[in-house]
């Protein structure tokens, strides 16, 4: 079955290979150009286009609209003007509007696009159309930046965690407002000596109701598909952009109190000293380094409720691992990934299972680019041994490369290596060593059509199992009116990938999907479309289960969906879901019903759930969404609701209330479960520079109440003061807590540039 699979991924990689060859040969299209003019005096970013310079550059203008339609211009002008100079790029933008009334979230950096009043500007360095930067500004002069890769074609290609030093300036007229940004060259990677760059720009008009882009995107793509770009061409070649070495040392101080440990009498006080270190080995490749690294300031995830069978997957949130994140995170999809940052960091109690926080202490990763086709990165982390779980240090090698191929496909290349450093002393719990190889076809057609991968990877472990491979087909056809989805996935019972997220093993999985849409001409509604999603799960029956013997059907699904998108920006969809399983192992869906009350494997159950969901305008002042859901669930009933509730007071901030209600009925021995989950969060921003948050979340599917708040000070570019409290209670009664630990942290970090 493996040679069976690996032949059918080549044969779809021969189709699309003939196919892209077809598309770029039809193409035929000029990008739109703008030459640059090198400025010769210091522009002063003030929003106010006073500087000679401003008033005889080229003005570029024009935009489309993107939303709610996408076939005429912009009710509201926008002007783009750019320059540079030996050390900056400059752009400049003017927006007009109806009038000063301008909307945005708050004052905090990197707020959201749909959200506020804001332009955005994407720069493709390498023309490459596979990776760029984005740059924004709103009418407050708040900022944002994002690294954008896998050519923008998904939502999850969008990285805002990306962070590094520019400047700019907004300033707001009657009916229009103005912002200037300085992009430092050394900044955003590109090759000494460039000429051109690709370049495209989109902007939110929240009174004119539009979103426009200065090229025209057919909206069925998302806004920063790097298919569709201009040109700008540069009045000279790029000079070497210079030695940019950055040293971020940190200092951290807290104290702690862990009521649960009984050897513990009183508050434990510790204070560390770390740091980063980011060195531009050339213009397109970057050394990080990591001495004792610190995240007491991350932000706390969100809580879930879970029902399901499998591991729930968690984003990573720690700076060092996000940037460059897509280079080695890309492989696979959502139930096949090779490598898992948030593993580093996080061991399993031998005695307990329970996952655990484990020291690391350094690390390094080299990323960026060869040359003009290949992209690589090494990363090289260690962590502390735990003698009291049984536990030596590790080391976590990540290797992978990326190689363009035609004009918007690549092949990638992965090695994941977990290696322990000294076992003596330790038992036989763990394994010394856990690897992974892996490649990866990744297929954009230039017309932006078909899109896809094609990967097989194969794990290295000591033990004795057979079929220690995976193979991934997913094949994506995008036209204006339809989409179509092929997914087939094969995991072996012996792909064990302990660096990766991989919740099932030894399956088959067969989903094709289909959508269609639709673009009435009425005028309250932008479009509203039809998806068909269906699924096989099939159990290879190479593991020890004794549930299915041999290859066999173990879960099938159908999900029929409406999605309805109004202009008033308030949308609304409908799903029912039919899943027919067999459970291979005892489960208990609440996971808090005593421990001999379970549905026992082996027994079969098909569940039919109706999920709605109505969301109204975020712009708004007050916004809200709601998914009631109810149905028949294991032989019973689940009946719920979800969803947020948001007060947003412009521009200092916001409170909000998210919430998750599932009352879940089973048949005898079971008792009725009503599991709640709420979590209310304030957010407030007294500057540009001043934010505080609190966050506090009670789970009774854990016995949790959790209380998070953290004040952040940028006092200067890329620098922090963190201050950061947090409470947890366990619930011994419905109106009894008990204080599990406490916990304040002062983190001061300081961005210097040698």
């Amino acid at each position: 079955m493996k040679a069976l699979f690996t032949l059918f991924g080549l044969l779809i990689t021969n189709v699309f290979v003939f196919g892209q060859t077809q598309n770029e040969a039809g193409l035929g299209f000029s990008p739109l150009q703008i030459d640059l003019v090198k400025a010769k005096d210091p522009i002063k970013l003030d929003g106010v286009l006073d500087e000679p310079f401003w008033q005889g550059a080229i003005k570029n203008h024009n935009f489309s609209q993107y939303s709610p339609t996408d076939s005429i211009l912009a009710y509201s002008g926008t002007e783009i003007y750019m320059s540079y100079d030996d050390n900056n790029f400059y752009i400049a933008a003017k927006c007009y509007a109806k009038s000063n009334k301008f909307v945005v979230e708050s004052l905090k950096r990197d707020y959201g696009f749909g959200s506020n009043d804001n332009i955005s500007f994407i720069i493709d360095t390498y023309s490459d159309k596979t990776n760029a930067f984005l740059f924004g500004m709103n009418p407050f002069g708040v900022r944002r930046e994002a690294f954008i890769s896998n050519a923008g074609r998904t939502g999850d290609s969008f990285d805002p965690s990306w962070d590094n030093k520019w400047d700019g300036a907004s300033k707001q007229y009657d009916n229009y407002w103005i912002c200037e940004l300085a992009i430092p060259l050394k900044t955003i990677r590109y090759k000494e000596g460039s000429s051109k760059w690709r370049f495209n720009s989109y902007r939110n008009d929240v009174q004119a109701n539009e979103i426009t882009t200065w090229i025209r995107i057919p909206r069925e793509n998302i806004l920063m598909d790097l298919t569709y770009m201009g040109e700008i061409n540069f009045e000279e070649p790029l000079p070497k952009a210079g030695p940019n070495i950055s040293i971020i040392p940190y200092i951290n101080t807290s104290a702690t109190r862990d009521f649960e440990d009984e050897l513990q009498d009183g508050k434990q006080t510790n204070f560390d000293i770390g740091g980063d270190a980011k060195i531009s080995v050339s213009s397109s490749l970057n050394l990080d380094l990591t001495v004792n690294p610190d995240f007491s300031q991350v932000d706390v995830d969100a809580q879930v409720t879970n029902l399901d069978r499998f591991e729930i997957f968690f984003p990573e949130r720690r700076q060092f691992f996000l940037e460059n994140a897509d280079l080695f995170g890309r492989f696979g999809n959502s139930r096949l990934n090779p490598f898992f940052s948030r593993r580093i960091g996080v061991s399993r109690d031998t005695t307990t299972g329970n996952n655990i926080q484990n020291t690391i202490y350094g690390g390094a990763r080299l990323s960026g680019k060869l040359n003009q086709n290949l992209r690589v990165g090494l990363l090289s982390m260690v962590t502390a041994q735990q003698q009291e779980n049984d536990l030596p240090a590790f080391n976590y090698t990540v290797m992978a490369a990326e190689q363009r191929i035609f004009d918007r496909s690549n092949i990638g290349f992965i090695f994941v290596n977990k290696q322990s450093l000294d076992s003596n002393g330790f038992g036989d719990s763990f394994d010394s060593y856990d690897r992974l190889a892996g490649l990866e076809y990744r297929i954009g057609s230039q017309n932006n059509y078909w899109s896809g991968k094609v990967s097989y990877m194969n794990a290295i472990t000591p033990d004795e199992k057979e079929h220690k491979f995976s193979h991934l087909a997913q094949i994506n056809y995008n036209r204006r009116r339809f989409q179509l989805e092929w997914v087939h996935l094969l995991i072996g019972d012996g792909f064990d990938a302990e660096t990766g997220f991989v919740p099932r093993k030894d399956i088959l999985l067969l989903s094709p999907e289909a959508t269609l849409r639709f673009f009435p001409k009425s005028p309250d509604i932008i479009q509203h479309s039809f998806s068909l999603d269906t699924r096989w799960i099939y159990k290879l029956g190479k593991d020890d289960s004794t549930i299915i013997n041999g290859f066999g059907l173990e879960e099938n699904g159908v999900e029929l969906r409406w999605d309805l998108r109004m202009t008033s920006n308030n949308n609304f969809s409908a799903k029912i879901e039919y899943t027919d399983l067999t459970l291979l192992n005892d489960f208990d869906p609440t996971r808090i019903q005593e421990d001999d009350v379970f549905l026992s494997a082996g027994s079969q159950y098909q569940n039919t759930l109706l999920t709605l969901s109505y969301s109204t305008d975020r712009r708004k002042k007050v916004s809200f969404r709601i998914n009631p859901v109810f149905g028949k669930f294991f032989d019973g009933t689940r009946m719920g609701v979800r969803g947020n509730f948001t007060y947003r007071y412009q521009p200092f901030g916001s409170i909000g209330l998210n919430y998750n209600y599932n009352r879940v009925k089973l048949d005898a021995p079971f008792t009725t479960s009503n599991l709640w989950l709420l979590g209310p969060r304030i957010d407030i921003t007294f500057s540009k520079k001043h934010f505080l948050t609190t966050f506090i979340q009670y789970n009774n599917q854990i016995e949790n109440l959790s209380i998070n708040t953290r004040f952040q000070w940028r006092f200067a570019p890329a620098s922090d003061l963190f201050i950061v409290y947090s409470d947890n209670y366990g619930q011994d009664s419905f109106d009894k807590f008990t204080n599990r630990n406490r916990g304040i942290v002062a983190k001061l970090t300081y961005w210097l540039n040698l």
